[in-house]
């Protein structure tokens, strides 16, 4: 069975992993939530330009308490820092960049995903949300759109299926999804496993994905 771990530590482990996604020379758009973390932890030999829609290219780590600028945020209206040579842009600029496929990578959180790569995480029907934000557009306009989250909601009930249940984001632009489980991309002919994280068996894996799952010949252990 899988080692319990805290909340803290397994967003931690998530956004570690997800780091390995981003190549040197990307441009990168980080979703609002635990995609924000994933800045973090970028290998200081990766050559890499963060891009968040809100206009700012260029986005550095998470301050420190004596760095904070309460004028300077992501599109979550989190604090951050900019990175040497970084630039500003009005929102129209930068969705222009976004709609222009000029993202190698988008790495954003997701609510469910379907067997087909379809996203839904922008909405609950009945909870109040401030607006939609960028995420349509971001998932049409990367490369590759990479989804981190938790395997199964708080009532252990799986994020990922055959059909969402939510509105969506958008249809077939997931690639890969990666969980505090597993890493499972998205083929032409259904799911496919291809990481399995540390204490989990791939039956296990299987049980708690609502959807097919076939298994990659090279499979193995989740590295964070």
């Amino acid at each position: 069975m899988a080692v319990n771990l805290d909340k803290a530590t397994v967003r931690e482990k998530i956004a570690r992993r997800a780091e390995q996604e981003i190549e040197s020379g990307f441009y990168v758009n980080l979703g609002i939530g635990m995609p924000t973390m994933v800045a973090n932890y970028i290998q200081p030999d990766k050559q890499v330009v963060l891009q968040s829609e809100n206009g700012l290219l260029g986005i550095g780590r998470s301050p420190y308490e004596d760095e904070v600028d309460p004028d300077l945020i992501n599109a979550g209206k989190e604090t951050v820092t900019a990175s040497v040579g970084a630039s500003y842009c009005d929102s129209a600029e930068s969705f222009g960049m976004i709609r222009g496929e000029h993202l190698d990578l988008a790495i954003l959180g997701g609510m469910e995903v379907s067997e087909t790569g379809n996203l839904a995480n922008w909405m609950i029907p009945g909870k109040m949300i401030k607006g939609m934000g960028g995420a349509m557009d971001i998932v049409h306009g990367s490369k590759k759109v990479v989804i981190i989250m938790d395997h199964v909601n708080k009532y252990g009930e799986p994020k990922i299926l055959k059909e969402c249940s939510l509105p969506l984001t958008g249809k077939g632009v997931v690639n890969r999804i990666i969980t505090d489980r597993a890493v499972i991309d998205v083929k032409e002919g259904g799911l496919e496993l291809v990481e399995v994280g540390e204490g989990w068996t791939i039956d296990e894996i299987k049980d708690c994905t609502g959807a097919g799952l076939k298994v990659h010949e090279d499979l193995y252990e989740t590295k964070q």
